[in-house]
């Protein structure tokens, strides 16, 4: 078993799945703490029109579909701030205009023949260096974001007015919360892809948030948690040739029912 740690692409992947997991799971406290997860599975949906651009264009993927979630995200964000009780007519439009460009401007690609399943199930085992290289920059920048503005952060999420009249900047930390949490999606597109992604940010989030105290706790153990998930979906995958995103999401959904089976019980 150990031999397949010898290939480059299971180095990758390894290395994509810690990277991911940590950003899924601090991120992913953000998202469950602001009651964001409709509002993250509009942008994830979305950022399939910036993978439609990028591959029309011959731009790099990760450019075009962090490119389309951020601009999603910053729409999403304005709108709730003034019409949020229609918020979740516009997400619908957001999330179906961009899943309708991305599918258009693929089937516009001259002699591209686009494999949509590694999208919308991952394809961790695809890895490049250069994923790895974006994947690095974005973790760097969400922890320096939540080391540095961790105080400002607790307040928002669990009192913004109250946060507000204390001169912090609600908004432009909602603003900034979104737009990490599209980037994140992004990343964790190539991992579990657009159909699963929400599950991959929300159910380690969600085990994590019963067993912690605060919301720092709460990350960390999120973090460990997804992580130790997506490995075990990811050696399953490889042992059995299916689909590791699937594999990752069974193995995710899997934990959380016997953990909340015993937590019933005892």
């Amino acid at each position: 078993m150990f031999e397949i740690l010898g290939f480059s692409f299971i180095q990758n992947a390894l290395l994509a799945a810690v990277m991911v997991s940590i950003i899924s799971g601090v991120i992913g406290s953000l998202i469950l703490v602001n009651k964001m997860t409709f509002l993250t599975g509009g942008i994830a949906h979305s950022s399939y029109g910036g993978i439609g651009l990028a591959i029309y264009f011959g731009i790099p993927i990760f450019l075009g579909a962090s490119t389309f979630a951020i601009i999603s995200a910053i729409i999403i964000a304005l709108i709730s701030f003034k019409q949020r009780h229609r918020l979740d007519i516009f997400i619908g439009l957001i999330w179906a205009i961009g899943m309708a460009i991305g599918i258009v401007f693929v089937d516009l690609t001259p002699g591209y023949n686009v494999d949509l399943m590694s999208y919308l199930f991952g394809s961790i085992l695809a890895v490049s260096k250069d994923d790895l290289i974006y994947m690095a920059i974005l973790l760097v920048i969400t922890l320096i974001f939540i080391h540095k503005y961790y105080r400002e952060i607790l307040a928002v999420s669990y009192d913004s007015e109250y946060a507000s009249l204390r001169g912090i900047n609600a908004k432009g930390f909602f603003i900034a919360i979104l737009i990490l949490s599209a980037l994140t999606v992004v990343v964790a597109i190539k991992v579990v892809g657009l159909i699963l992604v929400i599950a991959l940010m929300s159910i380690p989030t969600y085990i994590a948030e019963l067993i912690s105290s605060s919301l720092y706790e709460m990350m960390v153990k999120s973090a460990i948690i997804s992580t130790i998930f997506t490995i075990s979906g990811l050696v399953i995958s490889y042992s059995f040739d299916i689909t590791s995103g699937a594999s990752i999401i069974l193995v995710s959904a899997t934990c959380l029912i016997i953990f909340l089976f015993f937590k019933k019980v005892f």
